[in-house]
C-alpha cells in the first residue's frame, strides 16, 4: 500500500480536515490545526506531504520518526500540530486495513466506556448555573467553566473576589450534585495564582487547569505545594521531551495533552504512558472537532490513568458548525450519562461526511482568538 494524495479542508468553526488517501483505496482522516493558525499547519502539512507520498501508510512509527527527526529545527505547536493530523490519519488507514479499532492495534481496551466533561459559561463565564442545570438533565455531571476573566499579574482584591462570586454561587446552587474544573487559561501570574488557589479551596475544584502559563512551568511544583486542589496543564506542550520535564519536576497531578498539536496517537500513547509511571492522571485536551475527539477516544481506552475526556459538543468556540455535523455515524458517539462507549468501526471509529467538508471549506471562516487589553491599554492573556 502506498499514500497517494493528502488533501487539507478548512472548514467551520475553527477546524481542518485531512484526508491522506492510498493505492488499495483505504483512506485516514485527521484533524491537524492550531485554532487560530490553520493556514499555517497547512503550509506544514502539505511541506511533510512531499515526503509521504509514495511511501507505505502502515509504517507509522516509521513515518512519525522521519517527519520529527530528519528535520533539524523540530517541534513547537505548528510543526507538531501537522505531524499529529497526520499520525491520526495513518492509524486511520491502518485501522481500516486491517478491520479493527485503533485501541485495539494498541493492545486492547482497559475500560468499556469513557467519562467525559462540557464546556459551560464561555470566555467571560456567565449564566454559568442554568447552563449546567440543562446539561445536568441531559445527562452530564460534570463541567469546566474558565475560572477568570484578564487578571493583571498584580490585581485588586475586588478582582479575586469578582472570580471567586461566581464559583461560590455555583457550589451554594448545585452543592456536589456535579463536579467543575476550572480553567484559568494562563490569565493569571504565578503570584495572583496562589491568591486565587486558596480562595477556591472551599469549592472544591476538581482540578484547576493551567495556573500558570507552560512558560513557567517552574511553579507548577510551588503551586502544588500551596493547594490541596490538583493542578492540570498539557495542552500547550508538543511533546514528550517537554512533558518529561514536568513529570520530573513535579506538581501536575493531570496531564493534558492535545492529540491535535502534541503529535497525535503515537507522541500522545507515550506521554500517557510516562504519566503514568508518575501517578499522574490523564485528561486529553480536546476543544476541537470529530477526528481529534476520536483520536482521542483510541489513547483513552488504553491508557490506564485515562481519567476524563473534553469534548466540544455545544461549546462556545463553536460558531457555524457543531462536533457531530461531519459526522455520519453520529450513533457512535452518543454520550449517555456523562460517559461515552468505545469507539466500534475500525481505524479512528469516525465516519467522515466527505460531500458536507467539501461544501463547507469553500466557506470556512478564518478564526481568529480575540485580542484581549487591560484597562492601561496592555495586552492581557485571552
Amino acid at each position: 500500500m502506498k499514500i497517494t494524495r493528502m488533501t487539507t479542508y478548512r472548514v467551520a468553526p475553527r477546524w481542518m480536515f485531512l484526508k491522506v488517501e492510498t493505492d488499495e483505496g483505504i483512506t485516514g482522516w485527521g484533524e491537524p490545526v492550531i485554532e487560530g493558525r490553520a493556514g499555517t499547519v497547512e503550509a506544514a502539512v502539505h511541506e511533510f506531504s512531499r515526503d509521504l507520498i509514495g511511501k507505505d501508510p502502515t509504517r507509522i512509527n516509521d513515518l512519525w520518526q522521519m517527519m520529527y527527526r530528519s528535520n533539524f529545527y523540530r517541534g513547537g505547536p505548528i510543526l507538531m500540530s501537522a505531524i499529529a493530523g497526520i499520525d491520526q490519519a495513518l492509524w486511520d488507514i491502518k485501522g481500516k486495513a486491517l478491520g479493527v479499532p485503533v485501541y485495539e492495534l494498541l493492545g486492547g481496551k482497559v475500560r468499556d466506556r469513557m467519562k467525559v466533561y462540557s464546556w459551560v459559561g464561555g470566555d467571560r463565564p456567565g449564566d454559568i448555573i442554568e447552563h449546567m442545570q440543562r446539561l445536568m438533565e441531559g445527562g452530564f455531571d460534570t463541567f469546566k467553566l474558565n475560572g477568570t476573566e484578564e487578571m493583571a499579574m498584580l490585581d485588586t482584591p475586588r478582582a479575586v473576589d469578582k472570580a471567586i462570586k461566581k464559583i461560590a454561587e455555583v457550589h451554594a446552587a448545585l452543592g456536589t450534585s456535579m463536579s467543575f474544573g476550572l480553567d484559568f487559561h494562563g490569565r493569571v501570574s504565578a503570584p495572583m495564582a496562589k491568591v486565587l488557589l486558596r480562595e477556591l479551596e472551599p469549592y472544591r475544584p476538581l482540578f484547576v487547569e493551567e495556573p500558570v502559563l507552560a512558560e513557567q512551568a517552574e511553579y507548577y511544583p510551588r503551586l502544588a505545594a500551596s493547594t490541596c486542589i490538583p493542578l492540570a496543564a498539557g495542552e500547550r506542550m508538543y511533546s514528550r521531551f517537554e512533558f518529561k520535564r514536568v513529570l520530573e519536576a513535579g506538581g501536575i497531578a493531570i496531564l493534558q495533552p492535545d492529540l491535535s498539536h502534541a503529535g497525535g496517537i503515537t507522541e500522545c500513547h507515550k506521554i500517557a504512558a510516562m504519566a503514568e509511571a508518575y501517578d499522574v492522571a490523564l485528561a486529553p485536551h480536546c476543544p476541537l472537532g470529530p477526528v481529534a475527539l476520536a483520536a482521542c477516544l483510541q489513547v483513552d481506552f488504553v491508557a490506564y490513568n485515562a481519567v476524563l475526556q473534553e469534548q466540544s459538543m455545544g461549546i462556545h468556540y463553536n460558531r457555524g458548525a457543531e462536533l457531530l455535523d461531519y459526522v455520519i455515524n453520529k450513533q457512535d458517539f452518543h454520550i449517555q450519562d456523562g460517559f461515552i462507549n468505545a469507539p466500534c468501526k475500525p481505524g479512528l471509529g469516525v465516519e467522515i461526511d466527505e460531500e458536507r467538508v467539501i461544501a463547507a471549506s469553500k466557506v470556512a471562516p478564518d478564526w481568529r482568538n480575540p485580542v484581549w487589553r487591560h484597562a492601561d491599554g496592555s495586552v492581557a492573556e485571552w
